[in-house]
């Protein structure tokens, strides 16, 4: 075929290799037990009108995220993408989706809710019988270039302008697990004496959290002296050392019986073992760490004293009303945030994180 000067040449292979530039991103694979890799994965469309595709700007990684890692979530399968917390920009929507369009500024929920079955209607969004936590579980998550969000309407805020964004991370999940399965399963009251065993990102989210009830006195315990002193800095008003003294002598003898609350954000049988070891009749024990073995319920001691046990998922149904408080400076969660690494090196991230005394590490913030 014969050309002149004013005829571009169509170059088909250059325009092959941006199409196929196009299809694929990177993203955090999960290949089994102690295996991850950041590889090329095709890029995410939408599958279901109700579908939206996020440009991911920052994300995180999770304690769950490390969970998995050691195998103790057996419903994340390998070839999966990690991740279930960011913020992002709205690349694209499926027809169905009424609130958001492209251009949007959104935070993306750990949690993912149709908004319609028995559960969600009872705003139990942790048991959505369509969703759930399905990101970075049963489905590709956040810690990639792009995400898609099933039932967009009802898993996406949208991001207050000129916002923190790097604060906005932490309302994905931490801040609202903190709040609702710590705080508010605690029944934390006005002149409390409560306990959170754990300050790491979501024992802090609990302390941040419970000060909205004015408790009295907040005890934090853990075996990282760094962490303490930042726990004094967020409002405990007592910290202890439970590898350099008995958490459980100190407490009972400070105190007339126990604790009103107590807060396990661990998930180890020794850190249940305190709890239920300083809970005060009819205290509260509200279990939000992530247990991977059985714990030894004490429960020929505590049948006769009147406690409540309660443990959850977070539905992120209080999402809305702590975004107007870090939205008015009321709790700063950006304080939490310790590292920032680009997404080309959150193998690092990972190792930072899971060796997170040593590196005095807190919550990590990933971006493109």
């Amino acid at each position: 075929m014969k050309t002149t000067m004013d005829e571009p040449v169509i170059n088909l292979k250059e325009i092959l290799q941006t199409s196929i530039a196009k299809a694929t991103m990177k993203g955090l694979v999960y290949g089994g037990p102690g295996i991850i890799e950041l590889k090329e994965i095709p890029m995410p469309t939408i599958l279901k009108p109700t579908d939206a595709v996020v440009k991911v700007l920052k994300t995180t990684i999770c304690g769950t995220d490390l969970g998995i890692l050691k195998g103790k979530t057996p419903s994340v399968k390998p070839g999966t993408t990690l991740g279930h917390e960011g913020v992002g920009v709205i690349e694209e929507v499926g027809t169905a989706v009424r609130s958001f369009k492209k251009g949007d500024q959104v935070i993306i929920s750990c949690i993912t809710s149709d908004g319609t079955c028995e559960y969600c209607k009872k705003q139990m969004y942790a048991h959505c019988e369509d969703g759930g936590w399905i990101l970075g579980n049963t489905i590709n998550g956040t810690q990639a270039e792009y995400v898609r969000i099933p039932h967009a309407d009802n898993s996406l805020h949208h991001t207050p302008a000129g916002a923190d964004e790097e604060a906005l991370v932490m309302l994905s999940d931490i801040l609202p697990t903190g709040f609702e399965i710590g705080v508010i399963n605690g029944c934390v009251k006005p002149g409390d004496t409560i306990a959170i065993v754990g300050a790491g990102p979501v024992g802090m989210s609990a302390l941040l959290t419970s000060q909205f009830y004015s408790p009295a006195k907040i005890y934090m315990i853990d075996l990282d002296e760094n962490r303490l002193e930042l726990a004094k800095e967020f409002g405990a008003t007592d910290t202890i050392n439970s590898g350099t003294e008995d958490a459980v002598k100190r407490i009972m003898a400070e105190t007339k019986d126990g604790v009103d609350v107590c807060i396990e954000a661990v998930g180890v049988p020794a850190s249940f073992d305190i709890c239920q070891n300083i809970v005060r009749p009819g205290g509260h024990i509200a279990n939000v760490g992530v247990h991977g073995h059985s714990v030894d319920f004490q429960i020929q001691n505590l049948w006769i004293q009147n406690i409540t046990l309660t443990t959850g998922l977070v539905s992120t149904n209080t999402t809305p009303m702590l975004l107007k408080t870090v939205s008015s400076g009321k709790i700063n969660p950006a304080k939490l945030i310790t590292h920032h690494f680009k997404l080309d090196n959150i193998l690092q991230a990972y190792e930072v994180f899971g060796n997170a005394a040593t590196e005095k590490a807190m919550k990590v913030i990933i971006e493109p």
